[in-house]
């Protein structure tokens, strides 16, 4: 098959108007939501080496904020660098929140609508019954990317993916319109309260669809669990012991780890079975 970035590539050349965006990438067999990239300034070589560093200590300990990262990488790791820089690292180009109460847990926009949390006391009970989304930073040997994924609650299946080089919530409406295709609709979708999600776009996308919106709680983490741990996962069992140097090569190694995580890794909280079978299987039942 022809490389993925040789498909895109071929895809901004395609002049046909009588052609739709999603007709182009129907034909190539591209994930439409991974074309909607736009250029990035780069980050310097320390500036990579601090963000790697806060992914991994993050991943650990999601209760540290900016001002305990910048203490314990000046105090434990040596560096001499100023609190600014790791606030600008962590909250705006990175996107995290600290899990616990407090200034700046949040990248959520005050004007934007928030929804409550619909899952607190819910037996979940089949499959696209609750989908849960998030948005991590994922690094490379030079660079970094994001990856948005949805994870169904029941059955721990990853049922779509994407890869951007920057957060923007059309990347967003885009990757959930995909999974719709995909899988058919969740009765609910929670999120986190990014700008990303809390935006009109995507919240339209998600209400025109016949979906409940649920938000996690302001520096409440756990409130979107399972999507928390599969990114804990994802980073100690796939990216944290390989190096990928291109964009390609990241696709192809992620789509070979949710591939095998799907369709090989059993869970004992799904009874020694894997999250693929647990999804199809019941699926079907509930379709019967």
């Amino acid at each position: 098959m022809m490389p993925i970035t040789e498909r895109k590539h071929r895809l901004t050349h395609i002049k046909d108007d009588r052609l739709s965006f999603n007709a182009k990438c129907e034909l190539l067999g591209i994930c439409r939501s991974s074309m909607y990239y736009s250029k990035r300034e780069q980050e310097s070589d320390l500036n990579l080496e601090l963000m790697n560093l806060i992914d991994k200590m993050y991943i650990d300990h999601p209760e540290y904020g900016a001002n305990r990262m910048h203490i314990w990488l000046c105090e434990d790791k040596g560096y001499q660098i100023n609190i600014k820089r790791v606030e600008r690292l962590y909250y705006k180009v990175m996107g995290l929140k600290a899990v616990l109460p407090g200034p700046h847990t949040s990248l959520a926009v005050k004007e934007n609508k928030k929804y409550p949390y619909l899952l607190r006391g819910l037996k979940v009970t089949k499959p696209n019954h609750v989908w849960m989304t998030d948005i991590t930073y994922i690094s490379m040997q030079k660079g970094f990317m994001y990856m948005a994924a949805i994870i169904d609650v029941y059955s721990r299946k990853i049922l779509h993916w994407s890869l951007s080089n920057t957060m923007d919530s059309m990347w967003c409406c885009n990757l959930l319109e995909d999974c719709i295709c995909l899988n058919g609709r969740p009765q609910i979708l929670n999120t986190d309260q990014g700008s990303q999600i809390t935006s009109d776009d995507f919240v339209y996308r998600v209400l025109n669809n016949g979906i409940q919106l649920s938000m996690d709680g302001k520096g409440r983490a756990t409130d979107n669990i399972f999507i928390e741990r599969f990114w804990s996962a994802l980073k100690y069992e796939h990216i944290y012991i390989r190096t990928y140097s291109t964009v390609d090569l990241l696709y192809k190694g992620i789509d070979w780890h949710i591939g095998w995580y799907n369709e090989k890794r059993r869970h004992s909280e799904l009874g020694n079975n894997t999250p693929s079978n647990v999804y199809e299987l019941n699926k079907s039942k509930n379709a019967a």
